[in-house]
């Protein structure tokens, strides 16, 4: 038994709870940077308030998502370009809530770490706020859990919560229907998913993530940490200008998987593979790793990081609107009777 005064203390058992309070203190002027209508306080309190009024909402419901962003974090740990997995965990909450026609509020991150590193800390969450203010939504709080013997030496996890709202009576999807167009907004890369089968692709291929990338510039770690592409802005543009009835965020599971979770039963969709030009990472992977057409499909997303079903009568005008915001986009096919998704085509 340890008697009074034998100088233990929770940071020679491993816990910093000065490091974790100069992160606080470092990271507050970009959360500061993420305040919109509605922010009621300032990091550092046992909650987080949001004002749902002060945001412009007189009959709100609320819509939640919580995401991570995988086992993307392996090349950023172990390349040590870290700060785009921020942008990359408040990118795969908010397109989710988009999704459901709501407009994200605030976010709230988790950080564990076995020891706090606070400037690899630091990075990651500047990042968020970055993603944040892309968004559109406020970085109200969150949780640096320093947690020895938890996590081997560097290594770090994320998880991120998203907190939207919508008017009632609002919610997408709505009234999808068949002869309904799909739009397809471009990814910037493989985004945040796939990427257990990206490592074995490139541990089979020999290469390091120093190397150069064999589809593009630069290292082939950093090309493949290009942050996921945030379309809220985009989308809730489109949605407020009329004629949107869906829109499906191409995550986990690619267009075979994710566009039926926004049809009605009794539709599906038939989709042109050679409209899309996709970013030349997929054929590399496709090629290099062997990998058919099918599992393609539903490992990644293959240049489409986003789906807008519109209304046929709405289509040319909300293609224009989204090509003018500065997305690319693709006119991928229709909505059709029948159930999942038939492909036409080859992907390039």
């Amino acid at each position: 038994m340890s008697e009074k005064g034998s100088g233990q203390t929770y940071s020679a058992a491993g816990v910093d709870i000065d490091a974790g309070n100069a992160l606080v203190e470092r990271i507050k002027p970009a959360a500061k940077r993420t305040d919109r209508p509605g922010t009621m306080a300032g990091l550092g309190g046992f909650g987080a308030l949001f004002d749902l009024k002060a945001a412009g909402y007189d009959d709100p419901v609320l819509v939640a998502a919580t995401d991570g962003v995988g086992t993307k974090l392996r090349i950023a740990i172990d390349t040590g370009h870290v700060a785009g997995v921020g942008i990359d965990l408040v990118a795969m909450c908010v397109n989710d809530l988009v999704c459901q026609g709501a407009e994200p509020l605030f976010f709230l991150d988790y950080f564990a770490t076995g020891k706090l590193d606070t400037d690899t800390a630091a990075q990651v969450i500047e990042g968020i706020a970055e993603g944040c203010a892309q968004a559109g939504c406020a970085l109200i709080g969150g949780e640096t859990a320093e947690m020895p013997g938890m996590y081997p030496a560097g290594d770090f996890d994320l998880a991120g919560f998203a907190v939207g709202a919508m008017q009632r009576g609002t919610a997408l999807p709505a009234g999808v229907a068949a002869g309904d167009v799909l739009l397809g907004l471009a990814s910037d890369g493989v985004h945040s998913n796939g990427y257990s089968l990206v490592r074995r692709i490139v541990e089979r291929a020999g290469l390091d993530w120093d190397d150069p990338a064999p589809f593009g510039d630069g290292a082939l770690g950093a090309a493949l940490l290009t942050p996921t592409r945030l379309y809220v802005r985009p989308a809730l543009d489109v949605i407020r200008a009329g004629g949107v009835n869906a829109l499906a965020h191409i995550t986990g599971g690619g267009l075979t998987e994710n566009l039926p979770r926004v049809l009605p039963d009794g539709l599906g969709a038939t989709i042109d593979l050679n409209a899309i030009a996709a970013p030349p990472v997929f054929s590399w992977l496709r090629e290099v790793g062997g990998v058919d057409q099918a599992e393609m499909l539903r490992a990644f997303n293959c240049g489409i990081g986003m789906v807008v079903i519109a209304a046929a009568d709405r289509a040319e005008a909300l293609l224009d609107r989204l090509r003018t915001s500065g997305e690319t986009v693709f006119t991928l096919g229709r909505v059709t009777e029948g159930q999942g998704v038939t492909y036409d085509g080859r992907l390039a």
